[in-house]
C-alpha cells in the first residue's frame, strides 16, 4: 500500500471529531478484528467513534476474549435531530411548551399577536452529529443491509472512507483504500495504521487485527496468505497480540451453542458425488434447541468444509422468514464460486456466495438448487 493513502486516511482523521464506523455483515473474525481495532486506534486519537454491528449479537460470543469497544448499536436511532422551525419575523413567538399525551407529543406555541400562518412552518433534519463514516470489509453500501437501507441519506450527507480487499469493491467512497492483494481487511487496516503511526497500536489492537487475519487466512494457511501478510502478523505479535491464545478461542474453544447445533446440522447433512456438494438445511427448530441463531450459520459452513475434504461446494440453506430460504455458499476456489454464483444468479463477496428463494421447505429447495447446480456443473 502507498504512503499516499495513509497520508490520505490521516489527513481525513484530523478533522474528524465523531466517526461512524460500519463493519461487515458477515459474521467474520475479519469484521469483528478490523471494527474494533478501529475503534480504538480512533479512540487513541481522542476521536469519539461509534461502531454499528449487526442487530444479531449472538455471534460476537465468539470473539468475547477480545476487548470490546464501549460504544456499539445495532441502528442508527438518534443520529440525528429533527427541525421544527418557524419563521418569527413578522410574528414573534411569546411561549414555547410541549405536552404528552398518550402516544402525542404536543408542542404549543403561542405568537406574540394573532394567529400562526401555517406557511410560516418547516420541518428539517438537522445536521447527522457524525462527520466521519468508516465502512470496512463492504464491496458496496447496499451490502451493509438493512442499516443502509434505513439510513442511506448518511452515505450522501457525510464524507465515507471506504477500506476493503475484496476485488467487487465499486469504490463508493470519498476516500477509497482498497488493496485486492491482502488476505483481509483486517490486513489493511494494520497496514494503514502502521504508516500512520505504528507506535499508536496497542495490544487491544494488535489482538484484533490478528484475529481478523487469523480468521481470514485459517492461521494463514489458506492461498490467500502473502508474504506481506505473514510480515504484518509478526509485526502484530510484537505489539502484544497473542496468536496461541487467538488459534485457541477461534479453533479449540467453541461455545456450546454452536456444539450444539453443529451436532443437529450433521445429523441430516446430503452429499451429492456428482459434483462433490456438501449441503445441509438448518430448522427453525435447530435454532431453537441448540439457542442458536442464523448469524451462526458462517460457522457451521466452515465445519461442513473442514469436514468433507472431498468437496468442492458446500452449503447451507435456513428460513429466513416463514415463506422465504436463505442459502450460503462456500467453494474450494474462487472460480468455482464465480461459476456457481453464476448458474445461480447469485452474488459472491469474497469467499462467499448467498442467495435467496421463495420457499417455506428448506429440504425442498436445497433440492432445487442441487438440481440447478447440477444442470450447470455437469456437461
Amino acid at each position: 500500500m502507498s504512503l499516499d493513502l495513509a497520508q490520505q486516511l490521516d489527513n481525513v482523521l484530523k478533522n474528524a471529531k465523531h466517526v461512524l464506523i460500519f463493519m461487515a455483515q458477515d459474521f467474520s473474525g475479519d469484521a469483528v478484528g478490523s471494527a474494533w481495532a478501529t475503534y480504538f486506534f480512533l479512540k487513541k486519537n481522542n476521536i469519539e467513534a461509534t461502531v454499528v454491528v449487526p442487530s444479531d449479537e449472538n455471534y460476537l460470543q465468539r470473539f468475547s476474549f477480545l476487548t470490546k469497544p464501549e460504544d456499539l448499536m445495532d441502528s442508527l436511532a438518534g443520529a440525528r435531530d429533527f427541525v421544527l422551525a418557524f419563521n418569527t419575523k413578522f410574528n414573534k413567538i411569546t411561549n414555547v411548551r410541549t405536552e404528552r399525551v398518550e402516544d402525542e407529543l404536543r408542542i404549543f406555541i403561542t405568537p406574540e399577536k394573532g394567529s400562526i400562518d401555517p406557511r410560516d412552518f418547516s420541518f428539517i433534519p438537522a445536521k447527522f452529529k457524525y462527520d466521519l463514516v468508516i465502512v470496512l470489509g463492504s464491496p458496496d453500501k447496499e451490502s451493509l443491509g438493512k442499516v443502509y437501507e434505513e439510513n442511506p441519506d448518511i452515505f450522501y450527507e457525510v464524507p465515507v472512507v471506504n477500506i476493503d480487499h475484496h476485488t467487487e469493491n465499486d469504490n463508493f467512497g470519498q476516500v477509497n483504500i482498497v488493496d485486492i492483494t491482502a488476505s483481509s481487511t483486517s490486513e489493511v487496516v494494520a497496514d494503514l495504521f502502521s504508516k500512520i503511526n505504528e507506535k499508536n497500536i496497542d495490544e487491544n489492537m494488535a489482538e484484533s487485527l490478528l484475529t481478523g487475519i487469523i480468521d481470514a487466512t485459517n492461521s494463514f494457511q489458506k492461498k490467500n496468505t502473502s508474504p506481506k501478510s505473514l510480515q504484518i502478523g509478526a509485526m502484530l505479535m510484537t505489539k502484544g497480540a497473542d496468536q496461541q491464545k487467538i488459534i485457541r478461542y477461534l479453533y479449540k474453544t467453541q461455545p456450546l451453542h454452536l456444539l450444539k447445533l453443529w451436532g443437529r446440522v450433521m445429523a441430516r447433512l446430503y452429499w451429492e458425488d456428482e459434483i462433490s456438494l456438501a449441503w445441509a438445511p438448518v430448522f427453525l427448530e435447530d435454532f431453537v434447541q441448540s439457542r442458536s441463531k442464523p448469524s451462526d450459520v458462517p460457522f457451521i459452513l466452515d465445519k461442513i468444509k473442514e469436514n468433507y475434504s472431498a468437496g468442492k461446494i458446500f452449503m447451507v440453506l435456513y428460513n429466513e422468514t416463514p415463506g422465504q430460504v436463505r442459502g450460503v455458499i462456500k467453494c474450494i476456489n474462487n472460480d468455482q464460486l464465480k461459476k456457481v454464483a453464476e448458474i445461480l444468479e447469485a452474488k459472491a463477496i469474497g469467499d462467499v456466495c448467498e442467495f435467496s428463494l421463495q420457499s417455506g421447505d428448506t429440504t425442498e429447495a436445497g433440492q432445487h438448487i442441487v438440481e440447478k447446480l447440477r444442470t450447470g456443473l455437469i456437461v
